[in-house]
């Protein structure tokens, strides 16, 4: 062996030593006594699906409304809630009543190319104030990411997946609106608050 590689050798097992104490003296920082409790969920993601909201989360109780679509998907909307920001978030559960699994049609989308562009998701839902004679599309973020649930395509014989879409509030003095869907029924909802 040559004198030169003993010492790179040498160096490296030093630098590597060096590493492996520092790592271990910052991971022995980095605890406590046990007061550092991680939360058993997020305020943004529910305990059953990524993007559902907390909000919903532990109602019961007569839902709003229950819209049929195509295939035996069934859309029982549970809560149309006015929040101070200026939206109306919708909560629902979206199931399957027919007798087999059914890929989520992608008409629920939309057609806009935006909302397409990222996936699967409610995008399409929009909010009639008849009285008003205005619709309310769903909002999108900075990045034109709808703000409804996303990411799912099959749903299985009897499952069901708890959903939401928020859109732009109409005026106070609207509070009975249509809720539509791509491929499902209309229906009459309440908004509260």
């Amino acid at each position: 062996m040559s004198m030169r590689f003993s010492t790179k050798a040498r160096r490296g097992m030093v630098v590597l030593t060096t590493a492996a104490a520092l790592a271990l003296g910052v991971a022995g920082c980095g605890g406590g006594g046990g007061d550092d409790k991680k939360p058993e969920s997020s305020a943004s993601a529910s305990k059953q699906n990524g993007s559902d909201p907390s909000a919903q989360e532990g109602q019961a109780g007569e839902p709003l409304a229950e819209l049929r679509g195509s295939d035996g998907l069934l859309l029982q909307i549970t809560s149309a809630q006015r929040d101070a920001g200026g939206f109306v978030t919708v909560n629902a559960t979206l199931k399957n009543d027919g007798a087999k699994s059914v890929v989520v049609p992608a008409a629920l989308s939309g057609n806009e190319t935006e909302i397409v562009r990222n996936g699967r998701s409610l995008g399409g839902a929009t909010l009639v104030d008849v009285k008003g004679k205005k619709r309310y599309y769903v909002l999108r973020d900075t990045d034109g990411r709808p703000l409804t649930t996303t990411g799912f395509s099959t749903i299985k014989t009897g499952e069901s997946l708890s959903v939401f879409m928020q859109f732009p509030a109409p005026p106070t003095d609207a509070s009975e609106v249509t809720f539509q869907l791509p491929t499902f029924a209309s229906g009459t909802i309440q908004i509260s608050g």
